[in-house]
């Protein structure tokens, strides 16, 4: 194995990292050599939209830890940016790990002393640039990997103005990001006080808001007839579409699909 590569493997072998990466970093090296040196023999990337990769142990993939580096690398270049109070919102998809990894987030961010709003549960990413500028915040992020395979997840950044970060701020994030060069760089806990979790209330002033924006809505009154069939496809639109097409009075029928059969549920 390339010395460079090696010498990434001790410093997790023999670094501040949990025990089961460890020892899924020794099966590796017993078991899938090749595998080893792919997830080590780069960092994974922040560019302008953030991370996005494999989820596994490495520096080359999804976890805790690239998460973990990268929020504080954002944490510090927000600090900087806004003086006096920071907040951020937090959302993720329903992918593998998103939660964890949305919660890792959080912690971070508390730790930096940044006021943290996290999503109880799934969320569509448009709702989270909604609550940063409904709740004032200064930042976000939104775990997800948007069409890419499952094994993969993935990190975006997003600014006060509610869309991902664009220049100078993309450049400036990922100078600070590149500074982190060690777990040892994070703060990984001691703010859980600084974390406000957010769902329902939020929720119903988005529907709200998307109701507004209906270019007809004496159209729409006219359809309480109207049915609809519904498949989130794994997706976060299952939490807003079914409860946004009651408020319309609307008939809907949602698809849920399973390796068995399809179920459909109706909402009236």
């Amino acid at each position: 194995m390339d010395n460079a590569i090696q010498q990434k493997v001790d410093q997790w072998l023999q670094g501040n990292y949990d025990e089961e990466t460890k020892k899924e970093i020794q099966r590796l090296q017993s078991e899938n050599s090749n595998e080893l040196a792919d997830s080590f023999y780069q960092n994974l990337e922040f560019g302008t939209g953030g991370l996005r990769g494999i989820m596994g142990v490495g520096t080359n993939r999804m976890n805790k830890y690239t998460v973990g580096m990268a929020t504080q690398g954002y944490a510090n270049y927000l600090k900087r940016s806004f003086p006096g109070e920071v907040k951020v919102a937090i959302a993720h998809d329903s992918r593998n790990n998103s939660r964890f990894f949305a919660e890792t987030t959080a912690n971070v961010f508390a730790a930096n002393d940044i006021k943290v709003f996290l999503f109880e549960s799934l969320r569509p990413t448009p709702e989270l640039s909604f609550a940063i500028r409904t709740l004032g915040c200064q930042g976000g992020v939104v775990c997800t990997a948007s069409h890419n395979p499952k094994e993969y997840n993935g990190y975006k950044a997003y600014w006060n103005d509610g869309g991902q970060l664009v220049p100078p701020h993309d450049k400036n994030v990922i100078k600070e990001v590149e500074k982190i060069q060690s777990v040892d760089d994070v703060k990984w806990s001691g703010g859980e006080a600084n974390i406000t979790l957010i769902g329902k209330d939020l929720d119903e002033q988005y529907i709200q808001m998307v109701k507004g924006l209906s270019v007809y809505p004496e159209v729409i009154e006219k359809q309480k007839d109207l049915k609809i069939v519904y498949t989130p496809i794994h997706g976060t639109g299952i939490m807003l579409v079914p409860r946004y097409s009651k408020s319309l009075d609307l008939k809907m029928y949602i698809l849920l699909k399973s390796k068995k059969r399809r179920m459909a549920i109706s909402l009236r």
